[in-house]
């Protein structure tokens, strides 16, 4: 845990300008943040971390929906895609999307892992390549398959596609000691998830790290094909508005490890090199469209682990390309997330609100870059420079979200339901399948009717070994500077197709081992 004698800054106490020197700066502290500045740390360099959020610890999480989100998600878990037609939860807290994730840990699809060695020239992470790194990472951070039964709400997925016939398989999470609570969104309180708050950043700081917690890192200052300096703001408590205390760090390398937003909107602010404007283009959400079910009992969605069993039947139905895929899974349903889903107000949520405890849920996650009508959307700055994701919907993704309310349904119908309702503002409760599937068909597929989120962001920074259609190399380095690294989920060329955070873990690890390396001849020989 982190201790009363490791270095650790709030930016909202600084009262004075700051200049630091360092080996390396890494810029956020999520899933590759975290697992870099392990590396780094332990190779005998002299780490800083930058965290925009707060450092919020296990006594500080009171399983409070509200609280949790103003405190570790960005916008207070109201950020949004450019036209406001997604929603976007996105942690912003020391540990990242790692502190509030539901822990779902699964390695790359090898359907993905061949396309983007085939599409984009990464041989570097092929199969057999890039496994002793998924080793690594579920060793380092006790990745197993869940072995407690999946509560109700989960239990509705598994009995649906075992009574169709389809695949299914229970889902690996990063714990240790796990009470089964079901609060994981709202950060754990028992330090049982085995994100970076509990595991990689204490390490890193016990190694001589420093970390800045509620300071944003604003501009890089690039001259001649290197960066020379990195300019960050001191944040106010609340993490939002600066408060005029501004940090300088020297380094030899600079990592950026911010997110699919964070990452490209630093380089376009700092005015990096973007040759063929590669740069916050093809960045991918895995955008999520929902079901509802009223089952015959109580399924308590917020309790139990929120997420233990899913299903790739749907995933590849044509391959990589062709028609949207879509992998399917089990949200917790707490009771501000679930009036969020129902998007309703006044007498009419209040009257189902006292449904919630029979409500159960499923999601698809929609696999998006691997078609040429699935282009991704684009970073973009606002107009006081911070990045906004623009992520205009086509039918390509409509076509995927109206055939995963088919199958939702029918799976929710085969365990049991009693009424079925896709997630759309038109849509009401069916008691037949046939009905609900009628109520499917017509629809209106357009933003804002239907209910759309994502926790994935990815893309925007992708890697490939074509400098023309890609922004890092398959290293993390930069294609056009020297000394800058990437290692988060805006490395991605498309979506993963599964979560991504194992992703991350292991493409980070393998990333930052490399640069580790090269800094320090001979650091990290037990790793591969």
């Amino acid at each position: 845990m982190i201790a009363a004698h490791h270095h650790v800054v709030d930016g909202a106490r600084l009262q004075t300008d700051q200049q630091l020197e360092a080996d390396v700066v890494i810029v956020g502290t999520g899933a590759g943040g975290g697992v870099a500045a392990e590396l780094l740390a332990r190779s005998g360099l002299r780490v800083i971390m930058l965290e925009t959020g707060p450092l919020q610890v296990a006594r500080d999480f009171d399983m409070q929906e509200q609280r949790a989100y103003n405190r570790l998600y960005a916008e207070g878990g109201n950020l949004t895609t450019a036209d406001y037609s997604i929603a976007l939860l996105r942690g912003r807290a020391v540990g990242g999307g790692t502190t509030v994730n539901w822990t779902t840990s699964l390695r790359t699809p090898v359907q993905t892992v061949e396309y983007w060695v085939d599409r984009f020239g990464l041989p570097e992470v092929a199969e057999e390549k890039i496994a002793p790194w998924f080793d690594w990472a579920e060793r380092r951070f006790n990745i197993k398959p869940w072995e407690v039964a999946p509560n109700a709400n989960n239990e509705v997925l598994k009995t649906g596609c075992e009574k169709l016939g389809l695949e299914w398989a229970v889902i690996p999470r990063n714990v240790k000691g796990c009470a089964d609570l079901g609060y994981c969104g709202m950060g754990c309180p028992l330090g049982a998830k085995q994100s970076m708050l509990v595991t990689t950043i204490p390490s890193a700081l016990e190694y001589g790290a420093s970390l800045y917690a509620r300071t944003r890192a604003w501009k890089l200052e690039i001259r001649h094909g290197n960066v020379e300096a990195l300019i960050a703001q001191a944040l106010d408590e609340q993490s939002i508005n600066p408060t005029g205390v501004n940090i300088r760090i020297r380094a030899k390398h600079y990592l950026l490890a911010g997110g699919a937003i964070q990452s490209p909107a630093l380089l376009m602010r700092s005015g990096a090199p973007d040759p063929y404007r590669v740069l916050g283009k093809r960045s991918f959400l895995h955008p999520v469209n929902t079901s509802l079910a009223r089952m015959p009992m109580a399924v308590d969605a917020f309790f139990g682990a929120p997420q233990s069993i899913y299903s790739d039947h749907y995933q590849w139905p044509d391959g990589a390309e062709g028609p949207a895929g879509f992998k399917l899974e089990v949200p917790p349903i707490h009771p501000g997330l679930a009036a969020g889903i129902l998007g309703w107000h006044g007498e009419k949520l209040a009257g189902e609100m006292k449904e919630l405890p029979r409500i159960n849920a499923l999601l698809a996650l929609q696999r998006d870059g691997f078609d040429k009508q699935s282009p991704g959307g684009v970073v973009e700055l606002q107009s006081d420079e911070r990045g906004v994701l623009d992520y205009p919907l086509n039918e390509h993704l409509w076509d995927g979200v109206r055939r995963a309310w088919h199958a939702m349904a029918e799976i929710q119908f085969a365990a049991g339901a009693q009424a079925v309702m896709p997630g759309h503002l038109d849509a009401g409760f069916a008691t037949s399948l046939a009905g609900v599937s009628a109520q499917i068909d017509r629809l209106p597929l357009e933003p804002y009717k239907a209910a759309l989120f994502s926790a994935h962001l990815m893309g925007g920074c992708g890697m490939g070994a074509n400098p023309r259609e890609s922004v890092i190399a398959a290293s993390g380095r930069h294609h056009q500077l020297e000394n800058l690294t990437v290692v988060d989920g805006s490395v991605f060329p498309t979506s993963v197709g599964a979560n991504p955070q194992l992703s991350i873990f292991a493409q980070a690890a393998r990333m930052t081992t490399g640069l580790a390396r090269e800094m320090q001849p001979g650091a990290l020989a037990d790793l591969p």
